[in-house]
């Protein structure tokens, strides 16, 4: 049966391919060991799965377009979602806002260590806190007493656009060595007041600094962190960035939270983040299409198929895989490894192949239909034994 487009909870449990790791070792990624704190309902950092976060983008004053956003949000997949909170009508709608969200909310503070505390008592499941514009380290413990009292874990987010000045004028211009500084400042300030329910981000628009940052963070304190390039700007290019950076940190198995920072639609944060995880075999959410670019061996117009099947597809939330080759060169041995599988032959058809097995031929007219049946049959098969599995652990 089809896969509703409706949210589906995220699946929680263990998410990591450690079994390609037993039989692949060059597969295998050793995750940092930190601690682990709870958002909401959603475990972040120790053996949890690396969660995918966006930000809303809509006036949150505006309750309804904010929720219908995260509504969106939910349904790409995502884990948590951070809402900003600038002024009084934010956190004043903020609370219609958590009470309607199906996922944890981050609440976004700069400034006003008073929307902290607003933001607190309306449901926030998070704080996040900028170093660099939240004010005097009495200001900032109100907005501790606030999350203790309101059961809220915090994010230190520290940016390199927006350093203290003393450690701007310590050490020149935005560094790792700046960044750490003011992160660990922070930390120790949440630490002496006994809250220990807080990741940290060192983000900055330059991958380098980026990863120099937060290889030298994971080097000195246990907590949980939340990674990202910021500022990575527009959908392509951004999103290159984005891979590029925290790729490589995840590779090294630094991070257990991500947040992918576009110039586009929120949404579109929410399918690089899960892409990057799937790549590296962190995660698994939906179809993962191999695909190849095609040249003039091609038994079928490769990139269109492709195109289409990506769009008919996308309502599929079940971790499986496909591949669309166009001719036998290399098609047969990609369908070995995936769970539905097409390779271009001649004379109008190709071969398809079911568990790495070639199943029948199938004529290219009616391939894109059928291709989708097979991947919904898979998805209610493998569902179900997921079902079994888990009840029988009980």
């Amino acid at each position: 049966m089809p896969q509703s487009s409706a949210y589906v909870a995220p699946d929680m449990s263990h998410d990591h391919a450690s079994e390609l790791g037993h039989v692949r070792p060059w597969r295998h990624i050793e995750r940092r060991k930190s601690r682990q704190i709870m958002v909401g309902r959603v475990p972040v950092g120790g053996d949890a799965p690396i969660t995918v976060q966006s930000m809303t983008n809509t006036p949150t004053s505006d309750a309804a377009a904010t929720i219908d956003q995260i509504r969106r949000l939910e349904e790409a997949g995502a884990d948590i979602v951070r809402v900003s909170c600038p002024d009084e009508e934010s956190t004043a709608a903020f609370r219609a806002i958590a009470r309607e969200s199906r996922v944890p909310l981050v609440a976004d503070i700069h400034f006003h260590y008073k929307r902290g505390i607003e933001a607190a008592q309306a449901g926030a499941a998070c704080l996040r806190i900028n170093p660099g514009n939240i004010g005097s380290p009495d200001r900032v413990r109100e907005v501790i007493q606030a999350a203790k009292d309101h059961g809220c874990s915090m994010r230190i987010g520290v940016n390199a656009g927006s350093l203290e000045r003393d450690l701007l004028e310590k050490y020149g211009e935005p560094c790792p060595d700046a960044m750490v500084e003011s992160a660990l400042n922070h930390a120790r300030i949440l630490q002496d007041h006994d809250f220990h329910e807080f990741k940290i981000s060192v983000k900055a628009s330059d991958p380098f600094l980026t990863v120099a940052a937060y290889q030298q963070l994971a080097e000195a304190i246990d907590c949980p962190l939340h990674l990202g390039v910021t500022e990575a700007g527009p959908l392509r290019t951004g999103t290159i960035k984005s891979a590029i950076g925290m790729g490589s940190m995840l590779w090294a198995g630094i991070g257990d939270t991500i947040r992918v920072s576009l110039a586009a639609d929120p949404v579109e944060e929410i399918k690089v983040g899960f892409d990057i995880l799937k790549s590296l075999g962190l995660r698994h959410r939906g179809v993962n299409i191999i695909a190849c670019p095609s040249c003039a061996r091609q038994g079928f117009n490769v990139i269109e198929t492709v195109g289409v099947l990506e769009e008919k597809l996308a309502h599929v939330t079940t971790p499986m895989s496909l591949s669309i080759i166009g001719c036998v060169v290399n098609g047969p041995g990609e369908a070995l490894y995936t769970d539905v599988g097409f390779t271009g032959g001649g004379k109008g058809s190709g071969m398809v192949y079911l568990n790495g097995k070639t199943a029948h031929k199938l004529a290219n007219d009616g391939m894109i239909d059928h291709i989708v049946e097979l991947v919904e049959a898979k998805a209610a098969e493998l569902d179900a034994a997921r079902t079994a599995a888990l009840e029988a652990a009980e």
